[in-house]
């Protein structure tokens, strides 16, 4: 039998926690939970989950903090979870590397169906490698994005980033100078199963930016009013 995927939960409200992994067990997850952000970074490096369920209220270290420790060595998922609806609040969740962002109080159904969607993402940067597939690569001058080993060099250097800017990416780089609204681009990278707004696609395009900078033959182009577009120039 294959090995259940294991997800820590982090969440200072015991009952919460509970209920989480009640039902994430009855999906044949293994889950853990702990209480507080230092023992989450604790856990993480004992239990090396695939995927964390990470409340942003947490006593000591806030679920903000050790989002940005775990993403500095490690691009496992993060689903952030907050009583906190500002926008603001899921802005900074994404910019410091969370790859999805549940309101409480949430339907169990949906963060299921969460936790499904973000870890099918993630999947293929372990096993599509593995796979006889032909390589999906699109290559420019200075950039080159593989989809079958998710990475990305940039002069030569590899880049590192989640799944998701990744794939966003790839998609717009293989489809150059077409222009994509924010709606296309949250339907084709997060798929009808992810509930959010068009600011996700706003907050992904400038990480890209940061790390892949503008090139003499290529940037990450914004059409103001409309979307974003990889310009070949």
């Amino acid at each position: 039998m294959a090995n259940k995927q294991k997800i820590l939960i982090v969440d200072d409200d015991e009952n919460i926690a509970e209920l989480i992994s009640l039902y994430l067990t009855k999906e044949c997850f293994d889950t853990q939970i702990v209480y507080d952000g230092e023992a989450a970074l604790a856990a993480f490096q004992t239990y090396q989950p695939g995927l964390i369920l990470l409340d942003v209220m947490l006593p000591g270290i806030d679920g903000y903090q050790v989002c940005r420790e775990i993403r500095a060595h490690s691009q496992t998922p993060i689903i952030m979870l907050s009583a906190k609806g500002e926008v603001f609040d899921k802005v900074l969740g994404l910019e410091l590397g969370a790859d999805d962002y549940i309101m409480k109080p949430f339907d169990s159904k949906e963060m299921v169906a969460r936790v499904k969607a973000v870890l099918r993402r993630y999947q293929p940067a372990k096993t599509e490698s593995h796979t006889e597939n032909p390589s999906k690569k699109v290559e420019y001058p200075g950039l080159v994005i593989n989809l079958t080993n998710y990475s990305v060099l940039v002069d030569g250097k590899n880049a590192d980033m989640p799944p998701k800017e990744l794939e966003l990416l790839y998609f717009l780089a293989s489809s150059p100078n077409q222009v994509f609204t924010r709606e296309q681009l949250l339907d084709h990278i997060w798929g009808y199963e992810y509930i959010g707004d068009t600011r996700t696609v706003d907050v992904h395009i400038k990480r890209l930016r940061e790390k892949i900078g503008d090139h003499a033959a290529w940037n990450l182009g914004t059409v103001w009013g409309i979307g974003y577009k990889f310009e070949v120039k």
